[in-house]
């Protein structure tokens, strides 16, 4: 593994982490299943145990990787789900962050085309999801909303590996 920067942002500015292929298959073993033992990791990869450890924290460190418990928001209580396009007036990366503050955002993009950001949100319903637009919509930049609701999750996966 090079020496790559020691943050996302520092990353995205000196370009991509540059990774060996054994750190790629422990990232693959780990979006297969990511509470798999060190141990059948380092079987899997050719290295032991402790090695497999250092290199896995290393990841986490630089931001390359984050390991955390996906849930279902409907079997949690948060049947009402949707993306919302918002059109917006002068500083972007301000907006993005004012809306980052929004607990119920747990998803925000710049984008190019007919929306400057996109948020994602996970509701309690409906009267919820009201709320939170409202929040949206006193943002002072913010001039225009768009809200996409799913009615059906047909694919959702966090495994598109290291390519």
């Amino acid at each position: 593994m090079t020496t790559p920067p020691k943050s996302r942002a520092a990353a995205a500015k000196g370009g991509p982490v540059v990774l060996d292929e054994i750190s790629k298959q422990i990232i693959e073993q780990l979006q297969t299943d990511g509470r798999r033992p060190y141990a059948a990791i380092g079987k899997a990869v050719g290295l032991s145990e402790a090695a497999v450890r250092q290199r896995v924290q290393r990841l986490l460190d630089l931001g390359v990787m984050q390991i955390v418990a996906v849930t279902d928001p409907l079997t949690l209580g948060f049947p009402r789900q949707a993306m919302i396009g918002i059109k917006c007036e002068g500083d972007l990366e301000q907006v993005a962050d004012e809306l980052s503050q929004i607990p119920e955002i747990d998803y925000v993009v710049l984008t190019a085309g007919s929306v400057d950001i996109m948020v994602e949100v996970v509701c309690e319903g409906d009267t919820h999801l009201l709320e939170i637009l409202g929040k949206i919509r006193a943002i002072s930049s913010v001039r225009a909303t768009e809200t996409f609701v799913y009615l059906k999750l047909h694919k959702q996966t966090y495994s598109w590996g290291t390519r």
